[in-house]
Formats: structure tokens, sequence, C-alpha cells
């Protein structure tokens, strides 16, 4: 392998616009209800967990699952339809704004990661993008959604597929990248 010539230099790396949307105090109390009661996977109680994202600034529909083993990022950036499922070990990496809008399903280990970084500067420098799944999208297990990807409504990402652009409504994806492999009749 070729021997890498320009070397990154992090001490311009810089991302001072970049607000994560709440204060430090908010934050670390987050991050300890996260552990306490998202990630830790022996709380199985649903409402607790509905309400403290309420709490915490989330928009939560009705009807609303999310099992244990749930990592969320930042609350204040999350709005969830009803009738949503959110299986164990989902990873919802928002920092930036998620919306999953009604009779959604996030199957076990997806991630749905709203960051990345521009690996061609030399700063490194970190790139947000919103996550909209719209109404009747399945995100498989251990499947990935990409930053400033829309999931078409009644879309499907399949099993440890990777989405990193536009899911068409009605349409069956899998992948890395996921591309389009039929159409998902409902009847």
């Amino acid at each position: 392998m070729a021997e890498v010539q320009n070397k990154v230099d992090l001490s311009i790396y810089n991302n001072d616009w970049y607000s994560p949307g709440a204060g430090v105090v908010k934050r670390t109390v987050w991050y300890f209800v996260n552990v306490m009661f998202f990630i830790n996977p022996l709380n199985p109680v649903n409402g607790l967990k509905v309400w403290l994202l309420r709490i915490f600034g989330a928009k939560v529909g009705q009807r609303v699952v999310v099992k244990p083993g749930v990592n969320i990022k930042y609350p204040w950036f999350l709005r969830i339809g009803s009738h949503v499922w959110l299986g164990e070990e989902v990873w919802i990496d928002n920092l930036t704004e998620v919306v999953i809008q009604d009779h959604v399903t996030v199957s076990q280990g997806a991630m749905l990661l709203t960051g990345s970084h521009n690996y061609k500067a030399t700063s490194f420098d970190l790139q947000v993008g919103k996550i909209v799944l719209e109404e009747g999208t399945w995100i498989g297990a251990r499947a990935t959604v990409c930053p400033g990807v829309t999931c078409g409504t009644h879309s499907v990402l399949a099993v440890g597929s990777v989405a990193t652009h536009r899911l068409e409504p009605y349409t069956i994806y899998q992948g890395n990248p996921a591309i389009p492999k039929r159409g998902r009749n409902i009847q």
C-alpha cells in the first residue's frame, strides 16, 4: 500500500458552528437518563421511556414502542409519530432532526446516523443532515440510514443494508449502498 503523503492536521478542526441544541447540564442529565432507562436492557418499561422522551423535548405520538437497549443521542431533535416501533439496540445518533412518521418500524440494531465528516477537507469538518422516515417505512435489522436521507412512504430498507440516498415510496431496497430490488405491494 502506498504511504500516505498528506497527514491530517487536527489542530485546524473547528466545528464551532454546530450547536447540540441544549446546554451542558441538560445534555449531561440526558446522558445518564439514556444510560439508565434506554440503553440498559434491563428496563422494559415502555411508558416510562416515552414519558422521559417527552420531558426532554421529543415530540412523541400515541402507541409508540421503545424496546430495551435503544440509544438516543438528543431527544430534543426527535419527532416520532403514532404507532411506531423502535426495536432492541436501535441507535438514533441524531445530531440534528430525525423525523419518524406514523406506522414506522425501525428493527433491531438499526442505525439512524445524522452526522459524518468531510474526509476531503484537512479539517475533517462535521457534516449533519436531517433524516425523515415517512409513513409506513420499515428499516430492517442492522440496516443504516445515512445523513440527509429521506425514506419515502412505505419503503423498505432490507436487513443489513445502507441507505445513502433517498428511498422512493413503495420500493424495497437492499445492499450497500442500497439499490431498489422490487416494488412493495401492500394488500
